[in-house]
C-alpha cells in the first residue's frame, strides 16, 4: 500500500488547488472505495508531525495538498523578501492585462494569455498588487481582479493614467487574391537558395 500512498501524494501535488475527488483517486489507482479512504487516511496521517510542513485539506468533496497555518510567518517572510519581489515575465503579462481590462474574470484573463492564469493571480493578490474587486454577473459568479494602490506604487505611478498608452494592432484585411499566396518562403525555395 506504501507505494500507492506515495503514487497519491504525487497525484495530489501535481493537481494543486483543484484536488482530487474520491471517485477520481478511485479510477486513477484502480482501487475500491475503502483502500482509497484507507490511503487518504495513511497520507493525512503521515503529515500531522511536526516535522511535516503540508497536510491534506478536504474542501466540499476534493482532497487537496496545502501549508500548515501554524508556518504563516516564514511564508509570510519568503513573500516579503526583496529578491521574491522581482515580477517573472509571467507575473509582468498577468499585471499588463489586469491593468489595461480591469475588472475581468481569470477565465478572461486565461483567454487573452493563452494560458491557465490561476497560480499567477493567487501569486500576484499575495503580494498585493491585484485584488478580488466583487463578482462578475456572468454564470457562477466568477471573481473579477482590478490592479491595488500597491500595484502603483510598485510600479512608481500616480493613477492609472500613467500607465504607458498602446495602439491596439489591427491585422490588415486580406483581400481574395492575397488567400492563395503566402507570405512564407517554401520549404523548395529555401533549400535552392
Amino acid at each position: 500500500m506504501n507505494n500507492k500512498v506515495a503514487v497519491l501524494e504525487g497525484l495530489l501535488f501535481v493537481v494543486g488547488d483543484e484536488g482530487l475527488t474520491l471517485n477520481q483517486i478511485m479510477d486513477i489507482l484502480e482501487i475500491d472505495i475503502d483502500e482509497a479512504k484507507a490511503l487518504i487516511l495513511e497520507l493525512r496521517q503521515s503529515y500531522e508531525s511536526a516535522s511535516r510542513g503540508i497536510k491534506i485539506n478536504i474542501l466540499g468533496d476534493r482532497f487537496k495538498l496545502s501549508t500548515k497555518k501554524e508556518h504563516r510567518e516564514y511564508y509570510q517572510k519568503l513573500i516579503e523578501t526583496p529578491e521574491n519581489n522581482t515580477l517573472s515575465q509571467a507575473a509582468l503579462e498577468t499585471l499588463a492585462i489586469v491593468a489595461y481590462n480591469e475588472p475581468l474574470t481569470r477565465v478572461e484573463i486565461d483567454e487573452i494569455r493563452g494560458v491557465n492564469s490561476r497560480d499567477m493571480l493567487r501569486k500576484l493578490v499575495a503580494k498585493g498588487l491585484i485584488k478580488e474587486e466583487g463578482r462578475s454577473e456572468l454564470p457562477g459568479r466568477p471573481i473579477l481582479y482590478a490592479t491595488t494602490n500597491e500595484f502603483l506604487d510598485y510600479f512608481g505611478l500616480s493613477s492609472k493614467d500613467d500607465l504607458p498608452k498602446f495602439e491596439k494592432q489591427v491585422e490588415d484585411v486580406i483581400d481574395d487574391t492575397d488567400l492563395y499566396h503566402s507570405r512564407y518562403v517554401d520549404i523548395d525555395e529555401k533549400i535552392e537558395t
